[in-house]
């Protein structure tokens, strides 16, 4: 199964909710996603605050696209900083965070495979 077909709609009709994981401060809108195959086009909110330290090192088999909308996060293990207008193009397998965002950040991913 692909992720569904939707026309325009204004993306606050989907709540954001908890991310897996043990930091509650980090939060996710989903738009889009593949049930089957786990693959997601997403925004995801680090509330003023949040450290994924908890989480650890994330690697994962899916290529996933990165852009900050809104803030910043840092990530712990470069000790790099990447704010609103920033851009990333992770490969399966490529680790990164964990991360920290002392005001808060919103970003929009696609994952796919």
């Amino acid at each position: 199964m692909a992720k569904p077909e939707h026309e325009f709609f204004t993306v606050d009709q989907v709540p954001f909710t908890p991310c897996a994981g043990d930091v509650p401060e980090l939060t996710e809108r989903i738009l889009a996603v593949d049930p089957d195959g786990g693959v997601a086009t997403r925004m995801l909110r680090f509330a003023p605050g949040t450290d994924t330290t908890p989480n650890g090192v994330l690697r994962h088999e899916f290529w996933e696209e990165v852009f900050v909308v809104a803030g910043s996060i840092t990530d712990l293990s470069l000790g790099e900083t990447f704010t609103a207008g920033m851009y990333a193009c992770r490969p399966p397998g490529m680790a990164h965070g964990p991360w920290r965002s002392a005001d808060g950040c919103l970003t929009f991913e696609v994952r796919y495979r």
